[in-house]
């Protein structure tokens, strides 16, 4: 018997939990009850008869709920339903290994209780470690990438207010100091004492040190100054030239958007830290200037918008797409997209959009009267017409903007949080002075390609509050210009997904959201976004030729930053940089015979982030002369094979790693091409692989990509003379002794099927759960070679990916752990190397 409690409201009886512990139950429990909020009420009874049943609803384990009261539960039966009992199971092992439900441990339970309610104070320093959520563990990732795998020290985060900013960087400073094994000294830069004593208060639960950090503010001074957290106004009075600029090992900037202020330039010019840690929510600002040159104009890491809602650090959303019978496609474009000022003279005054703005938000919104609204507009001019109409219309409303005085914008803002007022339009503010938690209304009036502005203005109403179940977004779509990017806007909602993967969504009707969240397009809405966005898919070879030519005779590296282009968007088409160059009038060496063949090759080569496999195509390709396969070790000509295939394929008239390599350097053009996409493939790898510890001349990476040819050509199952089809998901390599499986997540022919999630899936970050082939049982060869595999001295190999067509991600070696039933066999493999969390997060089971 297992069982999971909460300590959610306080109401789970210590008492009862023992009684099942004394029946025999192994009890954990859930002591997140701030995001979480574990509240499930459902019970799954596994019979050896094969008539097992799940019990699931609203009742509580009590004799009230369960014998006298009126509850409305369903129960499931796995000889009718079998395909939920199998879902139910595969959820409750994820819940029941994940790091937030811990082991029952009576006192600390009965603490825990206490807490939640009202009567019992809080402890001074909290006895529970500062685990973090997964959004935040995929931030930590993302840090260590930059800094172990691309030597950059200087890092932004990007992150809503209310996502843990503050605990992303406890925990980051905690793993450094682990890591260095010495006291590293800390400046934590704030604006106001309240945060200081907050970051100080987590970096103190982090670090389980209750003396941890001075503080510099308000005319308090620190004495030792090797924690200090400091307000930017008490360092402005500091004489720099008694502070040297390596004093601190790391320095962290909240709200790092105010750093072009000079009084941070000041600081920041002057510290030379080997650690900059910078904060921030808004990386735009209103005015224009760029915080992003202290990061050499990147974002290390950005918490998406759904990891945050996933883990109920912000809100759900009810996003609706409205046509506004608005054409834009004759305004004026710029390099920073459509011209303000024709955009103003559309809008304002523009009587028949805005009785469709309020038609529209009286069918949606349950009650105007009582909304708490912020719509973002154009220009002042735009701003003022919305709210004098509105007020007009008998709904309350007012404009602020960037020439809003301070006073007035907080008078403003107040009224709004006490609903005085019921709608706010705001001009070229995004985040900056717009923090009213209670906002639960969003209309975006005006086109907003930039993602991170989108998000900027999304996120001001994302944020939690009592009372308030969701947010309300009202997006009013025109028809627009050919160079507007939906994609941009779109990503960003959704979170990730190429164009095709993006168009694909949005022709089914967003069928995969967070929980409590809902995207709704209007007929005309969702046919224009849909025609922007297949016109998009594939690049517009001639919009990419042109746009090379303004930028310039420049390496493939450069053209994508100056561009904002993704190198799948160049590649899309199967024609690639060579021929884009070409096109584009600058010089090109000598295009060769196979020169479409290798354009699409290199298109089926992006997913490549393997350290090894960079740098050896480096070594190859700085070579005047094709390498010869006889002068390789194995290692270096199971790596030249990989690339072959990558290359060839299975051609058969190529079935020699010399004559694939001749045919390359054939090619001078995409030889180059070759060696300038190594270095963007190297520069944006997003992962910190972890060493295979084999004997075997095996050159895989674990948790970095590969195809399934270029796995079997690592392992030594398939040559260049000899390919090796493989049909199935598996394979048992005899000479290597290695067992390969290859996972993928989503089976379901359009990727949504609930039945199919559940067969393999990861129920933990260090746990696996594989079905074999229907025909296996426990006593065949391959059964017992699956249980046996560590006496018999053969490994197994578990590759995964989330959808058919996707390069699969090497989770590594994985060691038996126990399995269930035959034919097939449902194992539970222990992985050698832990999950990172995005990994995680594309392997576990999607009803998790």
């Amino acid at each position: 018997m297992r069982v999971i409690a909460s300590t959610y409201l306080g109401s789970s009886e210590p008492r009862a939990l023992e009684a099942l512990i004394e029946l025999g139950a192994e009890v954990r429990v859930s002591y997140d009850t701030t995001s979480t909020r574990l509240h499930a009420k459902a019970w799954l009874f596994d019979r050896r008869s094969g008539f097992s049943t799940a019990l699931i609803g609203s009742s509580n384990l009590s004799n009230t709920a369960l014998v006298d009261g009126l509850e409305w539960n369903v129960r499931l039966s796995a000889t009718e339903t079998p395909a939920v009992l199998d879902t139910f199971r595969a959820t409750f092992e994820t819940y029941w290994e994940s790091e937030h439900v811990e082991s029952y441990e009576a006192t600390r339970f009965a603490r825990a209780v206490a807490r939640e309610r009202p009567e019992r104070p809080d402890d001074p320093l909290s006895p529970f470690d500062l685990v973090p959520y997964p959004h935040q563990v995929g931030i930590l990732e993302r840090l260590e990438v930059e800094r172990e795998r691309h030597g950059r020290w200087r890092n932004l985060v990007v992150a809503a207010t209310g996502t843990g900013k503050t605990v992303i960087a406890a925990l980051d400073y905690r793993r450094l100091r682990a890591a260095s094994q010495r006291d590293m000294s800390l400046l934590f830069i704030a604006h106001r004492r309240e945060i200081l004593e907050q970051s100080r208060r987590v970096f103190r639960e982090a670090l389980k040190d209750g003396a941890f950090g001075e503080t510099y503010v308000d005319g308090r001074r620190p004495t030792e100054w090797r924690h200090v957290f400091a307000s930017v106004q008490s360092l402005k009075t500091l004489d720099l030239a008694d502070l040297a600029p390596n004093h601190f090992d790391m320095v962290i900037v909240d709200e790092f958007h105010h750093a072009a202020a000079p009084t941070y330039a000041r600081l920041l010019n002057h510290l030379r830290p080997k650690v900059l840690l910078g904060l921030t929510a808004t990386p735009e600002r209103a005015d224009g200037l760029s915080v992003t040159d202290w990061f050499d104009g990147r974002f290390a890491a950005e918490i998406r918008l759904w990891d945050a809602i996933e883990g109920a650090q912000l809100c759900p959303f009810q996003y609706f797409g409205v046509h506004d019978d608005v054409d834009l496609s004759a305004i004026e474009w710029t390099r920073g997209g459509y011209a303000a000022a024709e955009l103003e003279n559309v809008y304002t005054g523009n009587d028949a959009r805005l009785a469709k703005v309020l038609r529209s938000i009286r069918e949606i919104v349950a009650d105007p009267l009582r909304m708490r609204a912020l719509g973002f507009c154009v220009s002042v001019a735009h701003a003022d017409y919305m709210a004098r109409r509105f007020n007009e219309a008998g709904i309350p409303s007012a404009a602020v903007s960037g020439q809003t005085r301070s006073a007035d914008r907080e008078t403003a803002l107040r009224r709004l949080a006490m609903g005085e007022i019921n709608c706010l339009f705001a001009v070229d503010l995004f985040n900056e002075g717009v923090d009213v938690p209670s906002i639960d209304t969003v209309l975006f009036l005006r086109p907003t390609e930039s993602a991170t502005v989108f998000l900027q203005q999304l996120g001001r109403g994302l944020r939690r509050a009592d009372g308030k179940a969701c947010l309300t977004v009202l997006d009013f779509i025109g028809q627009q210009r050919r160079e507007f990017r939906f994609d941009r806007r779109l990503r960003a909602l959704l979170g990730s997904g190429t164009r095709a993967e993006i168009t694909r969504t949005v022709e089914d009707g967003f069928p995969l959201l967070p929980a409590g969240c809902h995207v709704q397009l209007d007929r005309v809405a969702q046919a224009v976004v849909l025609d922007n966005l297949r016109r998009t898919i594939g690049g517009r070879w001639g919009e990419l030729v042109t746009e090379l030519r303004d930028v310039g005779d420049v390496s493939l590296g450069e053209y994508l930053r100056r561009a904002d282009r993704d190198v799948e968007e160049l590649y899309r088409s199967g024609r690639g940089w060579s021929v884009l160059r070409r096109d584009a009038g600058f010089a090109t060496p000598e295009l060769g015979s196979d020169d479409a063949r290798l354009g699409r090759a290199l298109g089926r080569m992006l997913h490549i982030d393997d350290p090894e496999r960079l740098e050896g195509l480096r070594r190859t390709l700085a070579a005047d002369e094709p390498p010869q396969a006889t002068m390789l070790g194995e290692r270096d000509r199971r790596l030249l094979t990989m690339l072959h295939f990558d290359l060839w394929g299975t051609d058969p008239s190529l079935r020699n790693l010399d004559a694939g390599a001749r045919r390359l350097w054939e090619n001078p053009a995409r030889l180059l091409e070759l060696g300038e996409l190594v270095d963007v493939l190297d520069d944006r790898a997003s992962v910190v692989p972890r060493q295979l510890r084999l004997t075997q001349p095996i050159p895989l990476a674990v948790h970095c990509r590969y195809t399934r040819d270029e796995a079997l050509a690592a392992v030594g199952a398939s040559r260049a003379e000899a390919p090796r089809p493989l049909r199935e998901g598996v394979l048992w390599d005899q000479q290597s002794g290695c067992d390969l499986f290859f996972v993928t997540i989503n089976k379901s022919e359009r990727h949504y099927s609930p039945t199919t999630m559940y067969r393999d899936h990861a129920i933990s970050r260090s746990l696996f759960h594989w079905e074999s082939q229907s025909t296996t049982t426990e006593r065949s060869p391959t059964g017992q070679r699956y249980i046996n595999h560590r006496a018999r001295g053969s490994h197994v190999l578990l590759f995964a990916r989330a959808v058919i067509g996707e390069p699969f991600v090497f989770l590594g070696t994985v060691q038996y752990r126990g399995h269930q039933g035959e034919r097939p066999m449902a194992i539970t493999w222990e992985l050698d190397d832990s999950l990172p969390e995005t990994v995680y997060a594309m392997t576990r089971v999607a009803a998790a």
